[in-house]
């Protein structure tokens, strides 16, 4: 094992240990690090030179988009600062270069509130229509899943990863662990989504055998988001729905929908979770119909008598 390599993985030690950075992170990191040190061929990270470093970014720019270069280099460069500060390497190569690049604003895709009431509509009568009781448990559970992501706007692995003890419907609220072991907690205002919760927790979480996760398949395994994503698959088909809809696309809706509501967007950057209020503002961009009512009905140049 050569010397990066033996750095690389005491770096990635120290990120789970240390850091206590999520598998996640862990994961993308080990790829990175792993393709720059297969790429430069350089046994010594005291050999590793600015330009050596360009050479590679001038690569990674040929191969990927913006925003996967930027992480790449993200992850390269937080392992050349772990080594600068633990006094591997005298001189960081990333000191003596300079890295802007245009990064493309990519909107987020947000779903009609007309298709959110379809889905829901069509879940609920899948469920009265079950010709099994194992069907209409999980289209129990699919409609508590559902009502929750769009109600909340929490993030798919935030709702896998929830358990019975952060769910108390007697103050109608969540505890959601978010990125960066970040804590938040949300509220659940409407009592249709309340109902549909508490029945749920009443059919599924059998006393007898109880799971420490909140969502559950029917033997008692935690549900996951593979499976969401297929279960969101079925419901839109039931329901004609000529959109591709992800998880994901709940919490922008979500987000965008408040903001078109006047919601201040410090709120939404709370609820949301979001570490700066720069990641909250691209909503700001999607709120579309706010800004054609508010310049149809607010500025001033309808009141010209021309």
């Amino acid at each position: 094992m050569n010397n990066l390599d033996a750095q690389i993985i005491d770096y990635l030690t120290h990120c789970e240990f240390q850091k206590r950075l999520n598998s996640k992170t862990l994961k993308a990191y080990k790829i990175d690090l792993r393709q720059f040190s297969e790429f430069i061929h350089i046994s010594d990270v005291a050999d590793v030179s600015s330009s050596v470093l360009e050479t590679y970014i001038s690569k990674l720019h040929q191969l990927y988009k913006p925003k996967t270069v930027k992480r790449k280099i993200a992850s390269v460069k937080a392992f050349f600062h772990y080594l600068e500060y633990k006094e591997i390497i005298t001189i960081n190569p990333f000191n003596k270069i300079q890295i802007k690049f245009r990064e493309p604003t990519i909107l987020p895709k947000t779903i009609p509130l007309p298709i959110v009431e379809s889905m829901l509509s069509t879940i609920y009568a899948y469920r009265i229509q079950a010709s099994t009781t194992y069907q209409r448990q999980n289209a129990l559970r699919d409609a508590a899943i559902i009502e929750l992501l769009f109600a909340t706007g929490i993030r798919i692995s935030e709702l896998c990863s929830l358990k019975t003890s952060d769910v108390n419907l007697v103050d109608r609220s969540i505890l959601i662990y978010g990125k960066g072991s970040k804590e938040r907690r949300m509220q659940i205002g409407n009592d249709d989504v309340l109902h549909i919760l508490t029945e749920y927790r009443n059919s599924f979480h059998d006393k007898n055998n109880p799971c420490s996760f909140f969502f559950i398949n029917q033997n008692q395994t935690p549900v996951s988001d593979q499976a969401i994503r297929r279960m969101i698959n079925k419901y839109v088909s039931l329901a004609a729905i000529d959109l591709h809809i992800t998880p994901h696309m709940f919490r922008h809706t979500f987000a965008t929908s408040l903001l078109e509501a006047d919601v201040d967007i410090r709120y939404i950057q709370e609820m949301l979770g979001h570490s700066s209020i720069n990641i909250t503002e691209i909503y700001t961009h999607v709120a579309l119909s706010k800004q054609r009512d508010i310049l149809t009905s607010k500025h001033p140049r309808k009141n010209f008598q021309v």
